[in-house]
């Protein structure tokens, strides 16, 4: 048995074409001259063994004749009757002389049609693997930061299935030519015989066809909780064509750190079990051949990290600064045990976080990996400083993935004064770095640019897409720029903005009856848990108009919670509604005890009114005010003994 060990296919990748794009066209055109070309040469296989055939009857007839006029001799027979045995032989002579030649001029022309569809071989699978399957890789990647991802992978099968049937009857064919020259030894001299050497070509070629196209279909989560279910689902591309699916392949799961990742794409050396970063429950599977789909594949349903081995930190490092990637491991035989493959793959980076808290970082963590990394670089090196058009194309599809609906541009020129604190010009190419988008504190905040981004993505997702896809929500925008929007407007007119200073929030400024320009305390999550923001916008009767000159029904009232008379219960209690309510103002839908205006909160930059609940208890729950910075460097342990667990949501109160 030859063994064959190559290396897994690249973890990176890049994605998808249009079935009838030139690039699909040029595969198939050569795909059908590649068959064209081996029926040929099949063809001249197959007239080849004939030729040598005959040539060995014609040579076997000769040696015959030779033997007789020798008998002929050695018993004194008559001139005349050798002269017709000699005259017989010299015939056969000439005439294998003439085959010999024939078949020579046919092998070489084999050897070089041969050397001819190994080139376009070659060529042809590395369009298909190095350009079309790894575009498909980096189009996966991608749309693990919200860009749309139309796969193309079974077309892709399709090319690589075809490319394996026709490298699978090309080798073939050139081990029966090699076992016809053998039978029969007429290399000419001073040729040199190609076709040992061309067969180990082209069975490489076969070993990296089939190491490449063990792919990861659905990748695991990038942002991985330990304790947490997960799942993924390997294929092998060339698996039905080549039988593969005979002997079921059995396929091992482990994750490893980014350094293990670096040292097997160095040294090829396969993982062993207690090389793993961590256990992974439930990690081994075997591969189902389905022949409605053609797929050979393996889904893996309830995985499981159990636990993680991390690295140790240097300087500012956090553990959600950390890669892992999952390894997946397999080996199979092809052509009944002729040929053995180990192959691996590995997936896109992953963050392993043990607490929900972790998360923000750990996507930040994610999300630059997948936009900014480069093809074919060491695991999992990223460039420390991009420029802001990168980085705001990417916001904007991680935006509109999320929500619904992408950001503009005066949206985005607002991230970039936000991002660049303020020292962002659009004529300079400006660049920013890392630390600037998830390490460094926004100017007098405890949270990062990526923090802020993340909350109010999140906020948004969870309670405000509706509005956001109608446009009713203008969100980033200064406080400062808002009141001078609102000044010159009428009474009632009011705006939706992202607060500057509460991750999470939202804040509704409005203009008041005397020209003044007000802001709401800004709602959270928990607020909108309570009642949503068209309701509260339906609760209070000041705000009249969207800005600049919408009615506000327009926009929010298909999203009013239905009012339903309340009659009492069977055991006589009626169930309280709870309002929002600006105390001390005119125009609340609700008949509320009048107040004054309550203090600004100095510590806010846009809260001048604050908002309560009609006819409700207000319940607040504290939590210690660690700062994300410190929860960062918190290890697994740490939480465990700060009493933090899985199931415990810790309350972060940022510019309170």
């Amino acid at each position: 048995m030859k063994f064959l060990q190559a290396a897994g296919a690249d973890f990176l990748g890049m994605g998808p074409t249009l079935p009838l794009s030139n690039s699909a066209a040029e595969v198939l055109h050569k795909l059908d001259d590649l068959r064209r070309r081996t029926q040929s040469t099949a063809e001249d296989a197959r007239k080849l063994e004939q030729d040598q055939e005959a040539f060995a009857l014609q040579y076997h007839e000769c040696t015959k004749v030779n033997a007789h006029i020798q008998q002929l001799v050695s018993q004194g027979t008559a001139q005349d009757q050798q002269a017709t045995y000699i005259k017989r032989k010299e015939m056969l002579e000439l005439d294998l002389n003439r085959r010999v030649a024939a078949l020579m001029e046919l092998r070489l022309k084999l050897t070089e049609k041969y050397k001819q569809i190994y080139q376009v071989l070659h060529q042809l699978q590395s369009q298909i693997i190095d350009d079309e399957l790894i575009r498909w890789k980096r189009d996966q990647q991608l749309a693990g930061n919200g860009v749309p991802f139309t796969s193309n992978l079974d077309q892709i099968q399709d090319w690589c299935e075809s490319l394996a049937e026709i490298i699978w009857h090309s080798r073939q064919q050139i081990k029966e030519v090699e076992r016809l020259k053998q039978k029969l030894a007429l290399d000419p001299p001073g040729v040199v015989d190609v076709l040992p050497s061309l067969l180990t070509e082209i069975t490489q070629l076969l070993s990296s066809l089939v190491t490449s196209t063990f792919i990861i279909e659905k990748q695991p989560p990038q942002v991985m909780k330990t304790n947490t279910r997960f799942t993924a689902t390997v294929r092998l591309l060339v698996g039905g064509k080549l039988n593969v699916h005979m002997t079921p392949p059995q396929v091992k799961v482990t994750i490893i750190s980014e350094s293990q990742a670096n040292l097997l794409l160095k040294n090829d050396k396969l993982i062993k079990g207690g090389d793993s970063s961590g256990e992974i429950l439930n990690n081994t599977g075997t591969m189902e051949y389905q022949q409605t789909t053609r797929q050979l594949s393996v889904s893996f349903r309830n995985m499981q990290l159990k636990k993680i081995k991390r690295a140790e930190k240097k300087g500012t490092e956090s553990v959600m600064d950390e890669k892992f990637s999952l390894f997946f491991q397999s080996q199979f035989s092809v052509g009944g045990g002729e040929l053995m493959f180990q192959v691996w793959t590995l997936s896109l980076p992953v963050v392993v976080i043990v607490h929900g808290n972790q998360e923000p970082h750990a996507w930040a963590t994610i999300t630059w990996d997948n936009a900014f990394s480069e093809p074919g670089r060491c695991p999992f090196q990223v460039p420390d400083k991009v420029p802001w058009g990168k980085v705001k194309e990417t916001l904007s599809q991680k935006f509109k993935w999320a929500t619904g609906r992408g950001l503009t541009e005066d949206n985005l020129r607002f991230l970039a004064e936000k991002a660049f604190r303020g020292n962002y010009s659009e004529s300079s190419n400006c660049m920013l770095s890392w630390a600037q988008f998830c390490k460094e504190p926004l100017s007098d905040r405890n949270f990062t640019f990526w923090e802020w981004f993340f909350a109010i993505m999140k906020l948004t997702r969870e309670h405000l897409r509706g509005p956001w896809v109608d446009g009713a929500i203008m969100g980033f925008v200064k406080k400062k720029q808002a009141e001078e929007m609102l000044s010159t407007c009428q009474a009632g007119t009011f705006l939706l903005r992202f607060s500057d200073s509460e991750l999470g929030g939202i804040t509704i400024a409005w203009v008041s009856d005397t020209q003044e320009v007000f802001s709401l305390q800004p709602f959270t999550s928990k607020d909108f848990s309570v009642r949503s923001l068209a309701d509260r916008i339906a609760d209070l009767g000041h705000l009249v108009t969207l800005y600049p000159d919408t009615a506000k029904e327009i926009y929010f009232q298909k999203y009013y919670t239905p009012f339903q008379e309340q009659r009492p219960s069977t055991n006589g209690y009626i169930k309280p509604v709870l309002v929002t309510q600006v105390l001390g103002l005119a125009g609340t839908n609700y008949n509320t005890p009048p107040h004054a205006f309550m203090s600004p909160d100095p510590t806010r930059d846009t809260p001048s009114v604050d908002s309560s609940y009609a006819g409700s208890v207000a319940t607040t729950a504290t939590a210690p005010q660690l700062g994300m910075d410190y929860l960062d460097q918190l290890d697994d342990n740490s939480y465990a003994a700060l009493g933090l667990n899985n199931d415990f949501d810790l309350m972060m109160n940022y510019g309170k």
